[in-house]
């Protein structure tokens, strides 16, 4: 009798089935990743394949255009294309450029995009809350004005025409009964022009809304001796009259040291404050949106040592944009991913 050999082990089955299992395995992990919003798929490490990316921003020496010149050269490593910055009269200005198609993305305070009319707000979507701005009216020490009502009869600036600070310097000239081209002799002049004037007396008094602090408004200081007017008296009625984005906030005492107590600048002095927005327009790619969104998170330390405001850029206020705005896609999508 012949002894039958044994037969071989029947691995192949075996294998395609544990094969199929860990497939099945990783797919449900993804599933539940992407369903969670937490996939963090392995683009990043793919070249952004877009094109250029533009920046509006404001007027050069103001906060904006400072925080434009930080973020650029960050998302032009991390996209692998250009990025442009342009100077501009400010939020306003900044609005109409992205709602006409010349901008990938600007910067804008709150208000301003509360003003746009219906379907021009509805081009546009948030990436993030940047900072407040801070209303300052400036003085000289000196000065006899001690409200916004004794601005009458004076020479004020009042910001460039499209500027975020016009808006906003109009309607509280309105709190206290005034127009600013009837009752004073108003200058549109930007950050840089109203501080020289001012130094120089070629102006008795001038509005500022921006982030804390703003150099032109410290180098100002450091040379004249000069005030904030108080202003958190009308935080409210801004915010009955026109929007709830406006806020009672205060300038803290220190908020223009520079290595010292400045002269005329010791004291915190409540005012209004506006949030700041980085905007983009509906229709962006959410792959691009997703990335800005990342070099702005990742950058803020970096940025908020030249910037000051940016430190207070923070993923967890950052998505705060509504009102007026709702987070673009490709924002959420980031926002998502960032969760602990």
């Amino acid at each position: 009798m012949t002894q039958g050999r044994e037969a071989p082990p029947r691995t192949g089955g075996t294998q395609v089935r544990r094969t199929r299992t860990m497939v099945a395995v990783v797919l449900a992990v993804a599933l539940v990743l992407f369903a969670g919003g937490l996939w963090v798929s392995s683009d990043d490490s793919r070249p952004y394949r877009g094109g250029p990316v533009s920046i509006s921003t404001g007027v050069p020496s103001g906060v904006y255009y400072r925080y434009g010149q930080l973020l650029a050269p960050r998302l032009q490593g991390d996209l692998g294309v250009p990025v442009t910055i342009d100077e501009s009269a400010g939020s306003v200005d900044n609005l109409r450029r992205l709602v006409g198609g010349g901008f990938t993305l600007a910067i804008a305070t709150a208000d301003a995009v509360a003003d746009l009319a219906p379907a021009d707000r509805d081009q546009l979507r948030a990436i993030a809350r940047l900072y407040d701005d801070y209303v300052q009216l400036v003085v000289p020490a000196s000065s006899s004005v001690r409200t916004v009502a004794d601005l009458r009869g004076k020479r004020v600036g009042i910001g460039p025409p499209a500027s975020g600070v016009q808006l906003i310097a109009h309607r509280i000239l309105q709190t206290a009964g005034l127009d600013e081209h009837r009752d004073m002799v108003p200058a549109e002049d930007g950050i840089g022009d109203a501080a020289a004037k001012l130094r120089d007396g070629r102006i008795d008094a001038f509005f500022w809304s921006g982030g804390l602090p703003t150099e032109a408004v410290r180098a100002l200081a450091e040379g004249t001796d000069i005030r904030f007017v108080p202003l958190g008296d009308v935080a409210g009625t801004l915010r009955d009259r026109y929007h709830q984005v406006y806020r009672e906030a205060v300038i803290p005492a220190d908020a223009y040291q520079a290595g010292g107590t400045l002269p005329g600048v010791r004291q915190e002095v409540a005012t209004v404050a506006v949030p700041n927005l980085l905007v983009t327009r509906a229709d962006a790619d959410p792959d691009l949106i997703r990335r800005v969104t990342g070099t702005v998170m990742g950058g803020r330390e970096a940025i908020g040592r030249e910037v000051h405001a940016a430190q207070l850029v923070d993923p967890r206020t950052a998505i705060l944009t509504f009102p007026p705005l709702l987070l673009h896609e490709g924002a959420r999508l980031w926002y998502r991913s960032a969760k602990p």
